[in-house]
């Protein structure tokens, strides 16, 4: 039997005791987790696989030179940060299970079309359409999980859907060096094979999505009518009771909020860095002395480790309710690791591999840490989107930065790229501090203002409005 309402301050849970709410979360992470994190695994498999194509031969069959592939790295990034914010506006609008499962299909073809390239500018057009059809991914279904958990469970999902990104690190060095293996068949070389499959893999996995995506608890038919509703419940209390309808008025108020900018650029600090490394550490390892094939393989080691302090950071972030000291501490474990790729002399391959893996360490899982607190900082569900939106979008113009900083010509020490990245990273460093301080005095105003007026929960749709300035809202520090 339910446990019966004790208080009246827990009328919202309408019965659920705590077992079952335990059980409503695993419900809800069986049921969305799996799938996006699979999607997003397809995203960045498709959006990175130019690093192993690079190795599988490519620059030598278009015949680019100097910067050509740099920059059909980087305009990848051009319409990719133009779309997003729109993106996010149309997925409120729409539903998620049309509108993400749609530009998954359409990115599907591009990705499957490359595999016909056969010169430099082919490719940078390819790139450019491939990056506009990726925009919505991956701010929507950040946008997208927080319309199902509270603020304080969305760094753990947020990490294991990201971490979805070092396993496609993992799956695409091993997947590249299968593939390759079809070097010749029907005509194509072994690197336009990758492009080819794994498009294909992309528009197959998107035709299911449209099936078995849901939209909102609302309309979540996995769960009773009773859970529905406490799970609708749950997230207005979480949030005070903040706007979820669409006004224009919200869009602004991100626009203007100098915290969202702040937020934009501790995640350009550390994406920078996530780049650069998803790009160019099959060659780096390629340059180590380690033949092609090898590096490919050996490009997977570093992604896995990655992948599990991803997802161990995120669950600590979460239970410790705390994201600034998370931050600060993955940045530093990713200088180290760059300080050793910088610093090591060459004709020691194993002490630089041993950086790369470090590195994988400290800059992969500070991603979901920022964009959860960057989402559970902004109150109201557009100004959220919009948040999410403006920090992954604007953030991604790094990646134009990142597609230049390793030079053929500085192989294989690439001293100005890893001097770079550690710059970023010192960027994100001293950002993430300013936040923690921001943060931290506004919540302290805003319980004085409360104790003064007489402020509490029962005046929440006083305050519907403001976003996160409402006094009853408090920041993740």
């Amino acid at each position: 039997p339910e446990a019966h309402i004790r208080a009246n301050d827990d009328t919202w849970r309408h019965g659920i005791d705590t077992t079952h709410e335990k059980r409503i979360l695993r419900k809800l992470d069986w049921h969305i987790l799996p799938l996006v994190s699979l999607l997003y695994l397809l995203s960045f498999l498709d959006r990175s696989n130019i690093g192993n194509a690079r190795v599988a031969g490519m620059v030598t069959d278009l015949h680019l030179v100097g910067l050509q592939y740099n920059t059909a790295a980087a305009v990848f990034f051009i319409l990719y940060c133009a779309a997003e914010i729109p993106s996010n506006i149309l997925l409120k609008l729409l539903r998620p299970s049309r509108w993400i499962p749609s530009i998954m299909v359409a990115w599907g073809i591009v990705m499957t079309l490359m595999s016909l390239v056969h010169s430099f500018e082919g490719l940078v057009i390819a790139r450019v359409f491939l990056g506009l059809t990726e925009a919505g991914l991956f701010p929507g279904v950040t946008f997208y999980l927080s319309m199902w958990y509270k603020r304080t469970e969305q760094s753990r999902r947020v990490a294991i859907f990201f971490s979805a990104a070092t396993v496609a690190g993992a799956f695409g060095g091993i997947l590249a060096y299968a593939i390759e293996k079809l070097d010749g068949k029907a005509n194509l070389h072994g690197w336009a094979w990758i492009f080819l499959i794994e498009g294909l893999i992309t528009v197959v996995v998107a035709a299911f999505a449209f099936w078995y995506m849901y939209d909102y608890p609302s309309t979540a038919t996995f769960l009773t009518p009773d859970e529905r509703e406490f799970v609708i419940e749950r997230l207005k209390h979480d949030s005070t009771d903040l706007a979820t309808h669409y006004d224009r008025k919200f869009v602004f108020q991100a626009l203007k909020d100098w915290k969202c900018w702040m937020m934009v650029f501790v995640y350009m600090g550390i994406l920078i860095p996530v780049y650069a490394f998803s790009l160019f550490i099959p060659t780096i390892i390629n340059e180590l002395g380690y033949k092609a094939s090898t590096a490919q393989l050996l490009s997977t080691p570093p992604y896995i480790a990655g992948c599990f302090f991803t997802v161990l950071v995120g669950i600590y972030s979460d239970k410790l309710k705390l994201r600034g000291p998370f931050v600060l501490g993955c940045a530093t474990v990713a200088i180290a690791g760059y300080s050793v790729l910088y610093a090591t002399p060459q004709g020691h391959p194993g002490v630089s591999y041993a950086g790369t893996v470090i590195a994988a360490c400290g800059t992969f899982p500070s991603i979901a840490v920022v964009l959860a607190w960057a989402g559970g900082n902004a109150g109201g569900d557009v100004k959220r989107g919009v948040a999410l939106a403006m920090t992954i979008g604007i953030a991604n113009l790094g990646g134009v930065c990142s597609s230049f900083i390793y030079r053929t010509k500085d192989a294989p020490r690439f001293h100005i790229g890893h001097g770079t990245v550690i710059g970023c990273l010192l960027l994100a460093v001293v950002l993430t501090c300013a936040a923690m301080v921001t943060y931290s005095r506004l919540n302290k105003q805003k319980e004085v203002q409360c104790r003064r007026e007489g402020i509490d929960h029962s005046h929440a749709p006083k305050f519907r409005e403001m976003a996160d300035a409402s006094p009853l809202f408090r920041y993740t520090i």
